[in-house]
């Protein structure tokens, strides 16, 4: 029904930005909350980045605050991360999430349905 599919990831020196696109499918409903998620290797996963789809509230994680911003083209049902300032700990799979909710908007990945496939985000040198 609902599907998400990102895209952008690659290797970036340490200071360098990259942009991430998730494109989504299957919305009949505008109450949705949508976002980014990254996970490590032997890491938890955790929220990055999210956004109320209707109304444009949006939560920041500590450690990107000010580095990234989330965005969306609701013509196009795409989601997008912009990460500047990389830094090497942000190296992950990022995962774009969605889940329908009127709820205060949440950021926990265990609050989140709809799981798109990951795209690999390296920084390093």
């Amino acid at each position: 029904q609902l599907q998400l599919v990102e895209s952008g990831g690659g290797l970036v020196q340490p200071g360098g930005s990259l942009r991430l696109s998730c494109e989504t499918s299957g919305f009949t409903l505008d109450y949705y909350q949508i976002g980014w998620f990254r996970q490590a290797p032997g890491k938890e996963r955790e929220g990055v980045s999210c956004i109320s789809w209707g109304d444009g509230t949006t939560y920041y994680a500590d450690s990107v605050k000010g580095r990234f911003t989330i965005s969306g083209d609701y013509t196009k049902n795409t989601l997008y991360l912009q990460m500047n300032s990389l830094k090497p700990e942000d190296t992950a799979l990022y995962y774009c999430a969605a889940k329908g909710s009127r709820k205060a908007l949440q950021c926990a990945v265990n609050e989140y349905e709809y799981w798109g496939q990951g795209t690999q985000v390296t920084v390093a040198s």
